[in-house]
């Protein structure tokens, strides 16, 4: 079985791939890229939840959002996220539970700070399961 994703180096910026049997998935496990370019994902509790419903234009746009708003959750509420379960994905609506706790600096080592999503190179292919590509302003 493929791994959930990639870590892909790119000149200023950070990048994943991150694969999935369909576009939930793919989705969920960008979530975990992103957060495991924050910090180790192993050291992270499911203490609480948070719930986010979005829309935008269509699915490229959709991820962004999604991602941008959890960055917004960790920089606001300093909440590291662990696991996602979307609930409705389609190509302009995303609901999904996410779950994770309250940054505690004697428990994680936070790694680099990501700034934001960008479209910059943004890919998603459906084409053999789902693959996404996302760079990070960091």
């Amino acid at each position: 079985m493929k791994k959930d994703f990639e870590i892909i180096d790119h000149t200023a910026d950070v990048g994943i791939i991150a694969y999935g049997a369909d576009i939930s998935q793919a989705f969920a496990n960008a979530a975990r890229a992103l957060f495991s370019l924050i910090t180790e994902l192993d050291n992270v509790a499911e203490a609480l939840h948070r719930d986010i419903e979005l829309t935008a234009s269509d699915q490229e746009s959709l991820l962004v959002e999604w991602l941008n708003e959890l960055i917004y959750l960790f920089d606001t509420e300093h909440i590291l996220f662990k696991r996602f379960d979307i609930t409705k994905l389609n190509h302009t609506q995303l609901k999904a539970r996410n779950y994770g706790e309250k940054v505690d600096r004697s428990k994680h080592k936070l790694k680099i700070g990501v700034k934001a999503t960008t479209y910059h190179m943004l890919k998603v292919d459906k084409s053999d399961g789902c693959q996404i590509q996302v760079l990070f302003d960091i």
